[in-house]
């Protein structure tokens, strides 16, 4: 099958539009022909080079290139085929994608914890989580997709652990967007942070993922939800999804933090700017009072080992510092969940969407991402 895609060549450089040839599933593959596709911050790291291992990294542990690559990692779509032994799904499904997959057998997902699945310890490598052999070629060169998924692309082969079911009554704009950013936004609230009624909620950075910090923090009862990014337009949306104070940055809003709450601060601090700084711990710490918990959301560049962490006021305060993927969820349950919660209108999904774009457009989407003008723009293909 020859199909279109979008290709990173390498970092700094623009995505490309090239034709993919996609071979036939093997046993427990399906192909999917993805109808949505996100433009996550996550993807735009490998064009900065924030989530690229280094080269000489790679050549020590005897691995290819890191590049190209086919990124997309938060989708919907419809299987177009089947591999033999594929039980979960049939040609004509609407699916969501699942950038980490979940076998169920393993340790983490047979504890209920299938964000940690370690079948999705490859997923930056080359070749199927399956068998490790390719199946997308760019003029004969294998590619490697993102997460195993690839939804930058027309079609993929992916594993049956990497896809969803859903109800096919619900539109694939709102799943693509359950896939990913919602879905690690909602839950690092609800689900990491464990807000509960009356938490004075701190959410850092206001893009796709936090926006959903937001929602998910005053879902769960927040009695204060303060909103923090440097963009105005997204500090008018975070009030649309359930802020209920914005500040333009950390700096600004640690005095009115302090009076808000009487000197107590916050009880959750969660972290999701575009990308993790270790300087910027230093008052996200801060922001938390005793007993507070702050949650590590954002991707912080590959090679940080360094961060501005007052480890006297962790202990004597009894902070915690927790990171999370996936909000710690639970993919298989809690997509369909967060898509009931839409459906029942508990869940805004529809008002996230900024603009759509054509695969052709996606440097286009990006660069309003980078700009700060979509809280989600996403790659519809028709």
């Amino acid at each position: 099958m020859k199909c279109r895609a979008a290709v990173l060549w390498g970092s700094g450089q623009p995505w490309k539009i090239e034709e993919l040839t996609v071979d036939p599933p093997r046993a427990g593959e399906v192909i999917v022909h993805w109808k949505v596709a996100g433009l996550c911050h996550s993807d735009e790291h490998f064009v900065t080079g924030d989530m690229v291992p280094p080269a000489e990294l790679l050549e020590a542990g005897g691995q290819p290139p890191f590049f190209p690559i086919i990124a997309g990692h938060e989708g919907s779509g419809v299987v177009a085929e089947v591999g033999p032994g594929v039980t979960s799904v049939q040609v004509g499904d609407h699916v969501s994608a699942s950038f980490i997959p979940s076998c169920g057998r393993c340790r983490y997902c047979s504890t209920g914890r299938q964000n940690l699945c370690d079948a999705g310890a490859g997923a930056m490598g080359n070749g199927m989580i399956t068998d490790g052999t390719d199946r997308h070629f760019i003029n004969g060169q294998p590619v490697k997709l993102m997460a195993k998924l690839g939804t930058f692309a027309e079609y993929t082969c992916v594993a049956e652990a990497s896809i969803i079911k859903v109800d096919p009554d619900l539109p694939l704009e709102a799943v693509a967007l359950v896939s990913c950013g919602v879905a690690t936004g909602w839950g690092s609230a609800t689900k990491r942070a464990e807000v509960r009624p009356g938490d004075t909620v701190v959410v850092v950075g206001v893009g796709g993922i936090g926006i959903n910090a937001v929602q998910g923090a005053a879902a769960a009862g927040a009695k204060r939800v303060i909103a923090i990014d440097p963009v105005e337009f997204k500090r008018e949306k975070a009030m649309e999804f359930g802020a209920t104070h914005t500040f333009a940055s950390m700096e600004e809003a640690f005095p009115a933090v302090t009076e808000l709450t009487w000197g107590q601060m916050a009880d959750k601090v969660i972290m999701t700017p575009g990308v993790m700084y270790g300087h910027m711990m230093q008052l996200g710490t801060a922001l938390a009072g005793k007993g507070g918990t702050i949650v590590v959301t954002a991707v912080a560049p590959i090679t940080q080992t360094e961060s501005s962490v007052n480890l006297f006021e962790i202990a004597m305060y009894n902070k915690e510092i927790k990171g999370t993927i996936f909000g710690s969820l639970n993919p298989r349950h809690d997509i369909p969940a967060l898509l009931g919660l839409y459906r029942e209108g508990q869940l805004k999904l529809d008002e996230l969407i900024t603009r759509r774009y054509t695969l052709d457009q996606i440097n286009e989407g990006y660069e309003a991402m980078r700009q700060g003008h979509n809280i989600r723009g996403i790659v519809v293909n028709d």
